[in-house]
């Protein structure tokens, strides 16, 4: 291991996505981090938030900011204080909200934060595993607080988001429908979907009884049809849609950030007060004992995900970013590093 590495790098926010392939210093690390060589890194609509300063408000970047929100690899080095992870285990996880850093040859990594791999996965799938898993975990177990037995709903669930919050909320008791393509209604009810609805030919508010919760894929222009589905006291959970009062408090962020969110979430939050139901919005946080709770379910499930057939490297990380801004991906578009 020299002293130099790669290193994928925006510059500064645009609305115009020019990443830049550097030569930076490999992370020095504290002694409760890991050095993880990287092998693979998911990128994720995410990126282009970030990159465009869509999410300044929630997390803002020094610059120049390296890109990468999971990843997976293996352990080159400890800190003197790291007791759980040892040199050549393979490991992922979500990267810190605060420091990111993915895509790249080398990353540190909290050993609060990392995970051992599923056994079974090989580097690219399990890249694809943490930020829709811990997204997923934090709706069902911290927004919603769902208990055994009772419904969700994931309208446009048909996704790389679905793949994971499907088997996940099955493994916690809770009766789960999908809205989604046709082309994927095999795929999930094998991963254990109780109903999926074809939306092109049945519209879930017009054919489902009342739910107790909704976790919306699509934005606000869904908003009256998934609170018209939700029962009375019942929770929606966006991670579209945008921040609102209770997620500035949860994160305990200053007094003029709680107003800005206050205002800008009202809509939301006042549209579902009047129907005696609550909204949510998740933006999801890194969390390793969640990631090894997922870990055993992926594992139990033999849950394998879909991974985008075109190769990319941290040379054409920009046209990874470009497939997944503009195009169709099938499945989660990866990086290979190393």
């Amino acid at each position: 291991m020299g002293s130099g590495m790669k290193a994928v790098q925006i510059p500064r926010y645009s609305k115009n996505i020019d990443p830049v392939l550097r030569e930076i210093p490999i992370p020095k690390i504290a002694d409760t981090e890991v050095l993880v060589r990287v092998k693979a890194a998911a990128v994720n609509p995410v990126e282009l938030l970030i990159a465009t300063g869509s999410v300044r408000l929630i997390q803002d970047y020094s610059m120049p900011l390296t890109l990468g929100n999971e990843c997976s690899g293996v352990v080159e080095q400890v800190g003197a204080s790291v007791t759980e992870f040892q040199v050549g285990e393979a490991v992922y996880a979500r990267l810190p909200v605060r420091s990111l850093g993915g895509f790249a040859e080398y990353v540190s990594v909290p050993q609060s934060t990392l995970a051992k791999m599923p056994a079974g996965c090989d580097f690219a799938a399990a890249a694809a595993i943490p930020l829709t898993g811990l997204t997923a975990w934090q709706c069902l177990t911290e927004e919603l607080e769902a208990k055994a037995g009772e419904p969700v709903l994931i309208p446009g669930g048909s996704g790389s988001f679905g793949e994971m919050a499907v088997p996940l909320a099955k493994a916690l008791g809770l009766h789960v429908t999908v809205s989604g393509n046709a082309r994927a209604q095999e795929r999930f009810l094998a991963l254990g979907a109780d109903q999926y609805l074809n939306y092109r030919k049945e519209n879930y508010w017009e054919v489902l009884p009342p739910v107790d919760y909704v976790i919306d894929t699509l934005g606000a222009g869904e908003l009256n049809q998934e609170l018209s589905v939700l029962k009375p006291g019942g929770r929606l959970v966006s991670l579209r849609m945008g921040p609102n009062r209770a997620f500035a408090a949860k994160k305990q962020f200053p007094a003029w950030k709680r107003l800005l969110f206050s205002l800008a979430g009202a809509r939301y939050d006042s549209a579902a007060r009047k129907q005696g139901k609550e909204y949510r919005f998740l933006f999801v946080r890194e969390d390793g004992a969640q990631l090894r709770t997922i870990t055993k379910i992926v594992e139990h499930n033999g849950i394998t995900p879909r991974i985008d057939p075109h190769v990319f490297t941290l040379e054409t990380a920009r046209d990874a970013l470009q497939l997944v801004a503009e195009g169709h991906p099938d499945g989660k578009v990866i990086l290979q590093i190393s």
